[in-house]
């Protein structure tokens, strides 16, 4: 398992190392972003915040000032619009009488416990838990459904979702240029980005089950 977890490294490190010129990488690499990261938060199994991690960490070692902002920027729009889709599906699930197979997925996807819970946190602080639901890990559904079962309109929901999806992008960015100034390769970079937000992703599940084994199990 070590030899092959070594060869996969290795093999993305050979092709980080072959990327094509910075204009050909920008021309390529930010549509196939926007594309990933939109389809990730419509799609809740895309692992989004490794993806905008990664593309930081190649931006961070590119000569242009501006990669990282492109970075950002397109990550950022492309998770709103996304996040708005989603919950726009959610609304047409929501006001129909025999729901939908997005809201089915939602709820699929969600605890009734932490949806109970999001909903307590929407009634005391409104759609400033929004911008904390994205920052959360898995947290983001739970907040969304409750929005849903409140019957937010879409125009507060954009109000939330906006400073959400760029403190998401600008928290995810961050940790990609940390692990690329750790580390002379990119592709060096890209494997500590990626492991410090799988770290990231799963310490609040990790600490549940600390705390709560019965419970967990």
């Amino acid at each position: 398992m070590i030899l092959d977890l070594s060869e996969t490294v290795g093999g993305l490190g050979d092709a980080i190392r072959q990327l094509p010129p910075e204009s050909t990488q920008q021309a390529v690499g930010l549509p196939s972003l926007f594309l990933l990261v939109a389809l990730g938060a419509l799609v809740p199994v895309v692992p989004t915040g490794a993806i905008v991690s990664t593309a930081a960490v190649v931006a961070f070692h590119q000569t242009s000032p501006l990669s990282l902002l492109f970075v950002f920027l397109v990550s950022s729009f492309a998770a709103f619009l996304g996040d708005v889709a989603l919950y726009w599906l959610g609304q047409r699930g929501v006001r129909s009488k025999n729901g939908s197979r997005w809201l089915a997925a939602l709820r699929d996807r969600a605890a009734p416990e932490r949806v109970e819970q999001a909903g307590r946190k929407l009634t005391e602080h409104g759609v400033t838990v929004l911008v904390l639901s994205r920052l959360v890990p898995a947290g983001r559904i739970p907040v969304m459904l409750a929005c849903l079962m409140a019957g937010m309109r879409m125009r507060d929901f954009v109000r939330g979702d906006v400073p959400a999806c760029l403190a998401w992008s600008a928290t995810y960015g961050v940790i990609g240029i940390v692990g690329g100034s750790l580390f002379p390769e990119p592709w060096q970079g890209v494997v500590a980005a990626i492991a410090l937000t799988v770290l990231l992703s799963g310490a609040p599940a990790l600490w549940r089950k600390v705390r709560h084994p019965r419970h967990a199990g």
